[in-house]
């Protein structure tokens, strides 16, 4: 057995924020405080940045009664960043300060939670750190509610968005369809590639009272055949609801929210585009076909803030992918991100294993195809069964006079 190495360890948070990676972050402190081998616990303010910016809160010095409400905590209680580190071997700059800061505090682990493009970083300072000789065990620990990282069954985040765009859909279907007039309505769901957000739309039609037309990034969007569609739903019912995620494309790659707008010309650190209005896009172009009621709806930051409507399994699993992440490292392994698993057949249960970050990150995972039913307008029976467990249960609250209580640390930081 590999001997634990004896030092401080430094978490950060990194990408959007999500209902639950606070749980994973207490995941991470709380078992790195309980362990003989990690001195002190530290926490990276704004993730990579607060690393190279030496700005580290001493996480032992925060009350354990407030760290113990992170679970249901939502945002990063670390802050958050979008900073792209440059591949070390074209320039070396920002790993050589994260490697003194390293040594200034005696860091021996570190923990990085996020999704893509953090994995890509963590990979890089793991790399790094190997080739500089310096011994620090590096784990990644995912977050994403976009659920499209490789190598994971889910992702931590995924679970209670899922369960809050299946709620509401169910919510805006009942409202949208009880007046004796005309209406359609058109829901917007986060998804730049990967359709997984969208998909769980296909939750609330299960209990019938979801869209009519799911659309999701990976099919090519037809605006023809779907404006056919939607005139043809429309007139049998008089009622439409659509979901439809941000990242719908035509067969040519362009994004449907750039027909009439440029957002092309707005990206991110990470050179994204900055996706959004989506849904007004379509009802302008519904209403030149059909003279009704519209209503576009784009529910933007709620899908990953939404910790009243969060999954206790999300939850659960979420705070496990933290602790797992430091026994891990403890027991020797490093240049990982901690991924999960389910048994291939018999009743759900959360197993854990380790993906090589380099393999994992700035890959991305899709919605197969074969649970996109075949007019491409809705998700089949399998998804429905791999998403229904995601989703289950209701955490349990602390409460003040009707309104959740939120940890916000205080925020002491190391010199």
């Amino acid at each position: 057995m590999t001997t634990p190495l004896k030092g401080a360890c430094i978490v950060g948070q990194s990408g959007g924020p999500t209902s639950v990676i606070n749980a994973s972050l207490y995941g991470v402190v709380k078992t790195a405080l309980d362990s003989p081998h990690i001195t002190q616990v530290l926490g990276a303010e704004h993730g990579i940045r607060g690393v190279l910016d030496d700005r580290l809160m001493i996480l032992d010095r925060e009350d354990p009664d407030n760290l113990a409400l992170l679970p249901m905590t939502p945002s990063s209680a670390l802050g958050s960043v979008r900073y792209k580190i440059a591949d070390p071997d074209a320039d070396d700059t920002d790993y050589r300060r994260i490697l003194e800061i390293f040594q200034k505090y005696n860091v021996r682990y570190f923990f990085y939670i996020g999704g893509n493009d953090s994995m890509d970083t963590c990979a890089k300072i793991s790399r790094y750190m190997a080739k500089a000789g310096y011994d620090c065990r590096v784990l990644g620990v995912p977050k994403t509610i976009d659920n499209d990282l490789w190598g994971t069954d889910h992702c931590p985040g995924y679970g209670s968005a899922a369960k809050y765009i299946a709620t509401t859909l169910m919510e805006v279907y009942l409202d949208a369809t009880v007046y004796d007039t005309g209406m359609i309505t058109v829901v917007e769901i986060m998804g730049r590639n990967a359709g997984w957000l969208t998909a769980a739309a296909g939750l609330a039609s299960a209990r019938g009272m979801g869209p009519d037309l799911i659309c999701l990034p990976e099919v090519d969007f037809d605006l023809d055949r779907f404006l056919g569609d939607v005139e043809r739903i429309y007139q049998q019912k008089g009622k439409v609801l659509v979901a439809v995620s941000e990242g719908v494309h035509d067969k040519t790659g362009k994004l449907i929210s750039e027909y009439g707008s440029d957002l092309s010309s707005s990206v991110d650190a990470f050179g994204h585009a900055q996706l959004g209005g989506l849904a007004a896009t379509l009802v302008a172009m519904i209403k030149e076909r059909i003279p009704t009621k519209l209503r576009g709806l784009e529910l933007s930051l709620m899908q990953r803030c939404a910790a009243h409507c969060a999954s206790r399994a999300d939850v659960d699993e979420a705070f496990l992918a933290g602790r797992t992440a430091v026994e891990q490292a403890i027991a020797g392994q490093t240049g990982f991100m901690v991924a999960f698993q389910r048994p291939e057949t018999g009743d759900y249960v959360c197993q854990t294993k380790l993906v090589p970050l380099n393999q994992t990150a700035n890959a991305e995972r899709k919605v197969p195809l074969d649970w996109i039913t075949p007019d491409g307008y809705g998700v089949t029976q399998a998804f429905i069964d791999y998403a229904a467990p995601l989703v289950e249960g209701e955490p349990e609250r602390v409460m003040d006079r009707g309104l959740p209580r939120f940890c916000r640390l205080e925020g002491f930081f190391a010199e």
